[in-house]
C-alpha cells in the first residue's frame, strides 16, 4: 500500500483513477490543478504522482519543475493521449518515472504505479541504510533491555505507554547507562516500529554539518553540494529521529529545531520551500539541561518542548542485581563473534563486579566483559584477571592496602616532610597499585598523599601542602582512590593556572582525559566550575 496523489482537471477521469488505485489498496488523494496539487505535495508527501499531462493553467511538465524543487526523487508517473506521446518521453527525459497512453486499463495503470512505488521504497531504504552506516551515529550492539531486577523492571514498565505515544521524549541519564538503547525500544513498540529509526549524534559534527544532516540541502547550497540531499527529518518520515546528546547542539540551530517541533515544517539549506515531516523525536543527554538552561547555554523553550516525556535512565550502581545477568549477555555476544565456546565470570569476580560503582556504567561492564572473554586463559574468568582493572575509585580500601600499595611513593614523601617511613612498605608496592587513570605514581602531589595515607593508618594526621596550595588531609583508617585523584588533578591544574595542556602532561594523561573527568566532576559539583 501507497500513498498516491491524482492529478486531473476533469472530475470524471480524476475519480476513476482514484477509483482504480484505492481497490489496489493504496491511499490516493486528488487535486484538480498544479496548484493544490503542490499544496499536498507540501502537507503530506506523497509517495507517487499520477498526473495529466495537458491540463489549463500550470501543465504537467510545469508541474514536474515544481515537484523537482520540492523533491528529486518523488516517481511522477503521466497520463497523455496518444498525440501527445513525444510530449511525455521529454517529460522522461526531465525527470518522469513513467507514462500510460489513454485510453489505459485498471492493470496498466496499476502495473505503473507500483513500479513507480517500488522505485521509491528502494530509494528510500538506500538513503535510510546509508544515514544509519554514517561514522557519526553511534549503533547500539544490542537493542535489548537487558534486566530483571525492580529498578529495570520499572523502567520497563514506564516505557511501555511512552512507546505507544508519538509524543516527543527526553531520555536522560550518565554516559553508557544505554540511552539509545531506550530510544530504539520505544520505537520499536511503536505505531512507527515500521518506519524507519534514523539516530544523529549532534556533539560530533559541526554546525553546518549538523544542519545539513538534520535538515538537508539543495545543490549549489554551498560549496561541495553538487547534488540535492535529504535530511535525516525527510528521511525520517514516518518513524523516530533520535537526536543524541542534544544538549551539545549549537545555539544558532536551537531555534530552527524549535519550529520543526512546533510546525513539523523545516526548509533545506539554500532553499526557502517549506518541508513537513511526520517523524516522532526522541532526544538524549547526559547533561543537566535544567542547569544548561540557567547558564544560558540552552533554550528554555526548546526544553520545554523536548521535556514531554522524561525517561531517566538509572546508573548501573542503582542495578547490581543486572550486573550477573548483563554480563552473561555481553560474553555470549563475544562468544557469537568469535565462534569459541561462552566464558563466565567466577563468583569472586562477580562479587568484585557488585563492589565496584561502573563509573562508565553499562557501556564500561560491556567492555571489560569483551576484554575477559578475549584475555581469560580458560572458560572461566577469575577474579585475580578483572581485579586490576577496576579502579575501585568508590569503595574505600582498608587503611593497611592503601600504605602497601603506595608505600613507595609515602616513603618519598615523607622523606620530604622530615618524617620517618619504614622500608617494609615499598616492596612490590607499585606493583600492586590499582589503576586509577593517571600515572600517580610520577606525581609529587599525590606522593604527598601518600603520606598522609600512610599517617591516616596509624592514626596520625600529616600536614600536606609543598607549596601547591593543597589542605591537609587526614585518612581515618580508609581513604578513596578517586579522591586521591581528583585533588591530585586540581592541585596540578592550579599550579599551572588552569592550563590544561601543561597539566595533562604534567599527570601523564591526554588532555581529552582531563576534560573529561572535570566534565564529569563539574556536573557533580566536586570540583570549582572556573576549572
Amino acid at each position: 500500500m501507497g500513498r498516491i496523489l491524482v492529478v486531473d482537471d476533469k472530475e470524471l477521469m480524476r475519480d476513476s483513477v482514484a477509483a482504480i488505485l484505492s481497490r489496489k489498496g493504496h491511499l490516493v488523494v486528488t487535486a484538480s490543478d498544479g496548484a493544490s496539487a503542490l499544496t499536498r505535495i507540501l502537507d503530506k508527501r506523497p509517495e507517487c504522482v499520477v498526473t495529466d499531462l495537458q491540463m489549463p493553467g500550470m501543465n504537467g511538465l510545469e508541474l514536474l519543475a515544481e515537484i523537482r524543487k520540492i523533491d528529486a526523487e518523488l516517481p511522477v508517473v503521466f497520463m497523455t493521449a496518444f498525440g501527445s506521446v513525444e510530449t511525455a518521453v521529454e517529460a522522461m527525459k526531465l525527470g518522469a518515472f513513467d507514462y500510460v497512453t489513454k485510453p489505459f486499463s485498471g492493470d496498466e495503470l496499476s502495473i505503473s504505479t507500483e513500479r513507480a512505488l517500488e522505485h521509491a521504497r528502494l530509494l528510500r531504504e538506500n538513503q535510510v541504510l546509508r544515514a544509519n552506516a554514517a561514522p557519526q551515529t553511534r549503533r547500539a550492539q544490542s537493542h535489548r533491555m537487558i534486566g530483571s531486577g525492580p529498578v529495570m523492571e520499572a523502567l520497563k514498565a514506564n516505557l511501555a505507554p511512552i512507546a505507544a505515544s508519538h509524543g516527543t521524549a527526553l531520555i536522560t541519564g550518565e554516559s553508557g547507562t544505554g540511552k539509545e538503547v531506550a530510544a530504539r525500544a520505544i520505537h520499536e513498540s511503536s505505531p512507527r516500529a515500521s518506519g524507519p529509526f534514523l539516530a544523529i549524534n549532534c556533539a560530533a559534527l559541526s554546525t553546518s554539518l549538523l544542519e545539513s544532516e538534520l535538515f538537508g540541502h539543495e545543490k549549489g547550497a554551498f560549496t561541495g553540494a553538487d547534488r540535492l540531499r535529504k535530511g535525516r527529518f525527510e528521511l525520517a518520515d514516518g518513524g523516530t529521529l533520535l537526536l543524541d546528546e542534544i544538549s551539545e547542539i549549537p545555539p544558532e540551530l536551537q531555534a530552527k529545531l524549535l519550529r520543526v517541533l512546533q510546525e513539523k515544517s523545516f526548509e533545506r539549506v539554500g532553499s526557502s520551500v517549506p518541508q513537513r515531516a511526520d517523524v516522532r523525536i526522541v532526544a538524549t543527554t547526559n547533561r543537566d539541561l535544567v542547569r544548561e538552561v540557567d547558564a544560558g547555554s540552552f533554550r528554555s523553550d526548546l526544553y520545554f518542548r523536548l521535556n514531554v516525556l522524561p525517561i531517566r535512565m538509572p546508573a548501573l550502581r542503582d542495578r547490581v542485581c543486572d550486573i550477573a545477568e548483563l554480563s552473561e549477555h555481553f560474553l555470549g555476544l563475544v562468544a557469537d563473534r568469535e565462534g569459541g565456546k561462552r566464558k563466565k565470570l567466577s563468583k569472586d569476580a562477580l562479587a568484585l563486579f557488585e563492589q565496584y560503582t561502573w563509573p562508565g556504567n553499562v557501556r564500561e561492564l560491556q567492555n571489560l566483559c569483551e576484554r575477559a572473554a578475549v584475555l581469560a586463559g580458560s572458560e572461566i574468568i577469575s577474579a585475580e584477571l578483572v581485579a586490576p582493572w577496576l579502579t575501585a575509585n568508590d569503595v574505600p580500601a582498608p587503611a593497611g592496602f592503601i600504605a602497601a600499595s603506595l608505600g613507595g611513593m609515602a616513603q618519598s614523601a615523607q622523606a620530604r616532610l622530615n618524617g620517618s617511613v619504614t622500608g617494609s612498605h615499598t616492596n612490590g608496592a607499585l606493583s600492586r597499585l590499582p589503576r586509577v587513570g593517571i600515572q600517580i605514581a610520577e606525581s609529587p602531589i599525590v606522593e604527598t598523599y601518600a603520606a598522609a595515607a600512610l599517617h591516616g593508618a596509624t592514626g596520625a594526621s600529616a600536614p600536606v601542602g609543598d607549596g601547591t596550595g593543597m589542605a591537609s588531609l587526614v585518612c581515618d583508617g580508609a581513604m578513596k582512590l578517586d579522591e586521591i585523584e581528583r585533588r591530585s588533578i586540581v592541585a596540578t591544574l592550579e599550579r599551572n593556572r588552569g592550563h590544561r595542556q601543561k597539566s595533562a602532561k604534567a599527570l601523564g594523561i591526554g588532555v581529552r582525559t582531563l576534560g573529561l573527568k572535570l566534565k564529569k566532576w563539574k556536573e557533580e559539583s566536586l570540583v570549582p566550575q572556573e576549572l
